[in-house]
């Protein structure tokens, strides 16, 4: 495997002097590809991609490299055909896409279209959408203290990880719960063991728990809630877990991350806390409330209280150039998704030609 490794990175790192002498960006981000899948080790392609790009850091080359790891989706509604949404992603230029698999906010879930899952397949592959995430029903609360209402989340979330496997969704997120009721500690073992319920023997999708605002008796506005969630979950069961960080909750919670400091205070935190490894996906999105606010509403990026600039010095930090974006922010016209999506791209690093444009779809 080492070998296999140092002889994949040394043809990748050939290509890229190469292609940052004659500005050939897309033929490096294409060598990127083929190195990448010259290993199964995840860590050790991401060891070597990030000390090329270290290496070669402001060529042609390094900036190509950096939109090959770089993912950038928005969340589409699917009315009823997942494979509509994926083709609006692709003809809006997003990389990756986050849908619904049922009404968010219904218990009752119609069983999945075969026909539905396969188009849905078949499109993906064509224009390289992934990941793919799954968002929770927003009714789900695994620390409820009814258990009436803890027992059908359970039966909720096992149904989001059933259809999430089926439709072959890498990530599945949710959010941790409210602990109304009872004591923090009681309610963080109820989410575990939830988890372990609702997961079962399901091992191809990865639950990513999501971070809060902190509004009334939410679970996850600290980080340390999110890792002991995740601690406890492990002991109960082999389902992979990670973390989803969201912007606008970020800052409702307290995190000031409109700075430079408090951005690189923020990624420390998180690095030391939770491991950055484990983070998957972070849900760009702007704030309609201040920093601390404990309050979640979602604004256009740039229309908030982060700011176009903050969002621009994210998605070009050097220790997210591997991460995946998605925009959660509302749609409040036609052509709003395609607006959104476009801001997001447009304050991300330079393309350099990395990327294919995307052909409109009819």
């Amino acid at each position: 495997m080492a070998y296999a490794l140092l002889r994949a990175a040394s043809r990748l790192f050939s290509t890229l002097v190469a292609a940052s002498k004659h500005g050939r960006a897309g033929r490096s981000a294409a060598a990127a590809s083929t190195c990448a899948r010259a290993t199964s080790s995840p860590h050790n392609v991401k060891l070597f991609l990030e000390a090329i790009l270290r290496n070669s850091a402001g060529s042609p080359a390094a900036s190509a490299l950096h939109w090959r790891l770089l993912r950038l989706g928005i969340h589409l509604y699917t009315f009823g055909s997942l494979s509509r949404a994926a083709r609006r992603a692709a003809e809006i230029g997003a990389d990756t896409l986050q849908v619904f698999t049922a009404s968010p906010r219904m218990w009752r879930a119609r069983p999945t279209d075969p026909a539905e899952v396969t188009s849905l397949k078949a499109i993906r592959q064509e224009f390289d959408i992934r990941p793919l995430v799954v968002h929770v029903n927003y009714l789900v609360n695994l620390a409820s203290n009814d258990a009436a209402i803890r027992a059908q989340s359970i039966r909720t979330l096992r149904g989001e990880f059933e259809r999430a496997a089926i439709i072959g969704a890498e990530y599945l997120v949710v959010h941790p719960g409210n602990a109304k009721g009872r004591p923090l500690d009681d309610a963080m073992a109820a989410i575990a063991e939830g988890i372990r319920d609702a997961a079962d023997d399901i091992r191809e999708v990865t639950l990513l728990l999501e971070n809060t605002a902190g509004c009334g008796s939410s679970i996850g506005s600290r980080f340390a809630e999110l890792r002991e969630i995740r601690r406890a979950a492990g002991t109960l069961t082999a389902a992979p877990i990670g973390y989803c960080l969201d912007t606008c909750h970020l800052l409702a919670a307290g995190f000031d991350i409109t700075t430079p400091g408090g951005l690189r205070s923020m990624l420390r935190e998180a690095d030391h806390t939770l491991g950055m490894e484990h983070v998957r996906l972070i849900h760009a999105n702007d704030s309609k409330t201040p920093l601390g606010s404990r309050v979640d509403r979602h604004a256009k990026i740039g229309h908030g209280h982060i700011g176009a600039e903050a969002f621009r010095r994210l998605l070009a930090c050097r220790e997210l150039r591997q991460m995946t974006f998605i925009s959660e922010t509302p749609v409040e016209r036609d052509g709003d998704d395609r607006r959104n999506m476009a801001k997001l791209r447009s304050l991300a690093p330079p393309r350099n030609g990395a990327r294919r444009e995307r052909p409109r779809l009819s």
